[in-house]
């Protein structure tokens, strides 16, 4: 006798059925009408269809209702290389561009300060974005930089959403390194609505120090990401190399 399949791996076996008979672009019935097709709970449906959203096969519109999206360029890179967004979407081909871009000048609180390392109350340039790629948001990315490196002025119309790429134009600090801490977060309710997605689902976020060539930090950054249209890699090796002569 086969091993039994658990209602929720049955749930998903369904709903994935569903998504692959339904035409890209086309919506699926309501919730209260799925849930009630499927003889699940809304709150267990809505958990199962964030498995599906976070691979990039279907889009949720609050107020509006979930779509099947059609096939979808992932960008695919390493962390070993920083790299921005459109320099990886240029690689494959695929079109990017930014949406909603906010630029505000504040004062250091202790986070700011301790990552910037700078003292408290100095201005900070805090500049926020959208990105899109195939019509819709894929990213929302924020950098956090002292008035000396950047100012509002500097980003004029021909901003492309990358402050990497405009640092790296620029020439000037000397950009050599980068280190990051990646979550797995929960989608909260700004976010959520600059991602067109549902408060709670889940996304990818990056905590990064950018580094001149003098160990100062130029730039620190929170960049959150939709895990279907993105897939990160790593290359290790295996404990200390042994060599032999």
């Amino acid at each position: 006798m086969g091993e039994k399949i658990h209602p929720y791996q049955l749930l998903q076996i369904k709903l994935a059925e569903l998504i692959r008979n339904t035409p890209a672009g086309e919506r699926l019935l309501s919730e209260p009408r799925l849930a009630k097709e499927l003889g699940v709970s809304r709150a267990t449906l809505r958990e199962a269809m964030r498995t599906f959203e976070a691979q990039g096969l279907i889009r949720r519109k609050q107020g509006i209702g979930t779509f099947v999206v059609g096939h979808t360029q992932v960008i695919e890179t390493g962390l070993e290389v920083l790299e921005s967004i459109e320099t990886l979407a240029d690689k494959i081909g695929l079109k990017v561009s930014m949406g909603d871009l906010h630029i505000r000048q504040i004062q250091a609180n202790a986070e700011y300060a301790e990552a910037l390392q700078v003292e408290l109350d100095t201005p900070l340039v805090h500049v926020s974005r959208v990105i899109h790629a195939e019509k819709r948001p894929v990213a929302y990315l924020i950098d956090i930089l002292t008035e000396n490196i950047l100012t509002a002025a500097d980003i004029d119309e021909g901003f492309s959403g990358s402050v990497i790429d405009l640092l790296q134009k620029r020439g000037s600090p000397k950009l050599m390194k980068s280190y990051a801490v990646i979550q797995a977060v929960a989608a909260d309710s700004s976010i959520a609505r600059a991602l067109e997605i549902q408060r709670g689902d889940v996304l990818l976020k990056f905590i990064a120090w950018l580094y001149d060539q003098d160990g100062n930090v130029v730039v620190y950054s929170f960049s959150y990401f939709l895990p279907g249209y993105f897939k990160f890699h790593v290359n290790r090796r295996v404990g200390e190399l042994e060599y032999s002569l």
